[in-house]
């Protein structure tokens, strides 16, 4: 079963129901002091809609925000899927459709949309582009050069991402740019307004890292999933089967979607536990994604976006269930943190 069908088939089963098996309070507290002790300042936790936990440290409260550094990539990939339903991009499609640079280059015309979003495109990561000072990172992660085949590996990085919002804006033309199409379509219906973007000169905004929220802010982003694509005022704003597509892993590496991490390998059996952090800091040729997941202990259906140094959305809609986790940089891990929540 595909990582998308687990996740409608969770949805399917919860949808009506206020699920009573939530983490249990000696659970929690368990968890509240692993990040406690890896500078952990903020956890919020809900069940079925209403808050099960929330806890915050060092005199902190409901309105401190956190930069949510790669958490911002899953906002902006929903931002993709909402431009695939509105019939503005199709993530199947070859970006040199967008692009005429990659029309004259073999290699580079055989590059999707949606392999840019998922990172395997084979374009070099080019983490420089997370400097401040750039005329326009588009214009660079075009002229990244690949260091393997479309399709054949797992490269993260800012330069997939730079090249797909280059797309994404000549998709729009001039109708918008892809910013206010991210507000007006995501950011506004979810009541977290404008963001901060770490624009460059030419005013494309880095997509990679960059936003703030404060955990009840981010909790919006898991209510989003476990409501199956509806916004707190119930209109839609994806599709069931179109929102799926972000949890939707790829054999090269089974822990990762489209801006959201999965917990989908453990359905398989043969799971082997994957710190990404970690893992993310070694060379791109070096890291080692076979038969990864990220617990355990934790449901199958788990879907996180991650950010570094600890900062954590869960959402387990098997469950009805989200949890935040935020904080200063730290070697916050997630499986000795669901371990505490969900082990035995």
């Amino acid at each position: 079963m595909s990582f998308g069908s687990i996740i409608a088939a969770a949805l399917a089963g919860v949808m009506g129901s206020v699920p009573s098996n939530g983490p249990k309070t000696e659970q929690l507290e368990a968890a509240w002091q692993y990040s406690l002790q890896h500078q952990g300042q903020a956890m919020l936790v809900r069940a079925g809609g209403k808050t099960l936990f929330e806890k915050y440290a060092n005199g902190g409260g409901p309105s401190q925000s956190f930069r949510v550094y790669s958490g911002t990539k899953g906002l902006w990939a929903l931002a993709f899927l909402a431009a695939e339903q509105d019939g503005w991009l199709d993530l199947d499609h070859k970006a040199a459709r967008y692009l005429p640079e990659w029309r004259r280059d073999p290699v580079r015309a055989e590059i999707t949309l949606r392999q840019l979003l998922n990172f395997t495109s084979g374009l070099s990561p080019e983490f420089s582009l997370h400097r401040e000072d750039w005329k326009s990172r588009d214009a660079h992660a075009i002229q990244a050069p690949l260091v393997a085949p479309p399709g054949r590996t797992f490269v993260y990085g800012p330069a997939s991402l730079q090249a797909a919002h280059a797309c994404f804006r000549q998709a729009l033309g001039n109708r918008e740019s892809p910013t206010h199409y991210l507000e007006r379509r995501i950011l506004s219906p979810l009541g977290l307004g404008p963001q901060r973007y770490l624009a460059d000169k030419a005013g494309n905004p880095l997509l990679a890292t960059g936003m703030r929220l404060t955990a009840r802010q981010w909790a919006q982003v898991g209510e989003l999933i476990l409501s199956n694509g509806k916004a707190p005022d119930g209109s839609t704003i994806l599709a069931p089967a179109q929102l799926s597509q972000a949890f939707r892993s790829t054999a090269l590496n089974p822990a990762f979607g489209m801006g959201f991490w999965t917990n989908a390998r453990i359905a398989n059996g043969d799971a082997r536990e994957v710190d990404p952090e970690e893992t993310l800091e070694l060379d791109w040729d070096q890291q080692n994604w076979t038969d990864a997941c990220l617990s355990t202990n934790a449901p199958s259906d788990l879907v996180v976006s991650l950010g570094s140094g600890g900062q954590r959305l869960y959402v387990i809609p098997s469950r009805q269930l989200l949890i935040i986790r935020q904080g200063p940089i730290s070697k916050f891990a997630d499986a000795p943190f669901l371990g505490r929540l969900f082990g035995p």
